[in-house]
């Protein structure tokens, strides 16, 4: 036997596929000889079935009717990423072998060969696969130990959470994260990441929200050179360089209907076809998606696809804002300010003083864990003295506790109602999209609000800053 094979205490399994069926059984029996348990099939139809068992290794011939041998080697890829495939060609098809090579083939072997050549190939695809599932392990070990590291909270609700979130870590469906703006649904997609298989590959994350809708196809699907006016170049999208590993779609609820049904095709089919361009690519990419949007809401509206629902939902992870684990505040308060303090390192911000401590724990946090992270760094960089005071709290923390009560003339109802708009949006940060929500109002009215609201002369109608 080979000594590369002779580390496997268990004969390895492969699968060998030749329409030459008197040339297959041969190398099948020799390679049996030589220590591998083998099966030898004619028909790569029956291959494409038999890549769904636990074969070790593939070895394929190229040039095979009905699916070739780079079609079984991107089917042996997507339902085995990790098993190594090696390839048989005549001699004149040493380009298509080369391209074999690219699309991730271990190596290739023109006829006619040896079988103490293939089977020395065997031994090494063997060797150098358990060196990688052993690397893969080595780093899921230690991701599990540190890849909650920076997921704060040791509330019911977040331990939940966590729970979830490492059972289904390591698995390829697709997951759904729901919340509100700012509870880290992004922080849990790169730690789900981090607990799997793909963790030494990409993790690519899109904002669809952020993308103008013309760009996010091109972004996401790549363009080849003249797709469109200035296209000089071809260019991969996200979703080739996130191949083997993650993709995180957040805020997948902004994308439009007719991109939306081009992610169904990928996660239905598992290809991937850049704009302008007639040929597919196979995918294993892992799809994470986010958004704070009620999608059921959205599928009644006609705004999403009921079928692409169904697609991303087969495992939801639903993120509780920051009002729902008070518990977990005091743990955040500390881990803030220290992350802080070291991105500022001259302030001279050591603690924060009581006072301000109970006016951080009585305030509802609208805008979560964000909205926290972003109040810390501003008590350490405002702060004049050892212990951060009320003086450097934001107005949005610092008015809670204040009286309710109404101020200035009496005004018409609409009136009112544009500045409630007004203070409503600076209450949540200034970000119109979550205002209008919580109003339940289009955008497009809240948007004519903020256009009339009252210059500050006129007086607030609400005491500035006060949280309902």
């Amino acid at each position: 036997m080979n000594q590369d094979t002779t580390r496997h205490a268990v004969r390895p399994r492969v699968l060998i596929v030749d329409d030459d069926k008197a040339l297959g059984e041969s190398l099948a029996d020799e390679l049996t000889t030589d220590g591998f348990d083998t099966t030898h099939v004619s028909s790569s139809r029956e291959a494409a079935h038999l890549l769904e068992q636990d074969f070790d290794i593939l070895v394929t011939d190229l040039r095979m009717p009905v699916v070739d041998g780079l079609g079984l080697l991107a089917l042996s890829r997507k339902i085995a990423p990790a098993r190594p495939v090696i390839v048989m060609t005549a001699f004149s098809a040493v380009d298509t072998a080369i391209e074999s090579i690219r699309q991730g083939a271990y190596h290739y072997l023109t006829k006619p060969f040896g079988v103490d050549e293939l089977s020395l190939f065997l031994g090494r695809a063997l060797a150098d696969a358990s060196l990688r599932r052993e690397a893969t392990e080595l780093r899921r070990a230690l991701s599990s130990s540190e890849s909650f590291a920076h997921v704060i909270g040791q509330s019911s609700a977040m331990r939940g959470v966590c729970s979830l979130v490492s059972r289904v870590a390591d698995a390829s469906t697709p997951i759904l994260l729901l919340g509100e703006t700012g509870t880290g649904k992004g922080l849990l997609a790169r730690t789900m990441h981090g607990q799997s298989h793909r963790a030494g590959r990409a993790f690519v994350t899109v904002n669809c929200a952020a993308v103008p809708d013309q760009l996010l196809e091109s972004e996401l699907f790549g363009h080849i050179r003249g797709a469109f006016t200035g296209a000089t170049t071809h260019r991969i999208g996200l979703l080739e360089a996130a191949d083997g590993g993650t993709l995180f779609l957040d805020e997948i609820g902004e994308m439009s209907m007719a991109l939306q049904a081009k992610m169904l095709d990928v996660l239905e089919r598992g290809v991937v076809r850049a704009v302008g361009s007639n040929k597919e690519r196979a995918l294993d990419v892992r799809i994470v998606a986010a958004t704070h949007r009620d999608l059921r809401r959205q599928i009644a509206a006609g705004q999403f696809r009921e079928d692409l629902l169904f697609r991303l939902n087969v495992v939801t992870i639903t993120v509780p804002p920051l009002r729902e684990r008070r518990d977990d505040l005091p743990e955040l308060f500390a881990h803030f300010l220290e992350q802080s303090r070291r991105k500022h390192s001259q302030s001279p911000v050591r603690r924060l003083s009581l006072a301000v401590v109970e006016r951080l724990l009585a305030h509802s946090w609208p805008g979560n864990v964000r909205e926290l992270a972003n109040v810390m760094e501003r008590l350490v960089l405002l702060g004049a003295g050892e212990e951060a005071s009320l003086a450097e709290l934001p107005a949005l923390v610092d008015s809670v506790g204040r009286d309710t009560s109404f101020s200035g003339p009496i005004v018409p109802l609409f009136e009112m109602n544009r500045r409630y708009a007004r203070w409503a949006l600076d209450q949540l940060g200034g970000r119109k999209v979550a205002t209008a929500e919580k109003l339940e109002i289009d955008r497009r009215t809240l948007a004519r609000f903020i256009a009339d609201a009252p210059s500050a002369d006129d007086g607030p109608v609400f005491d500035e800053g006060h949280e309902t």
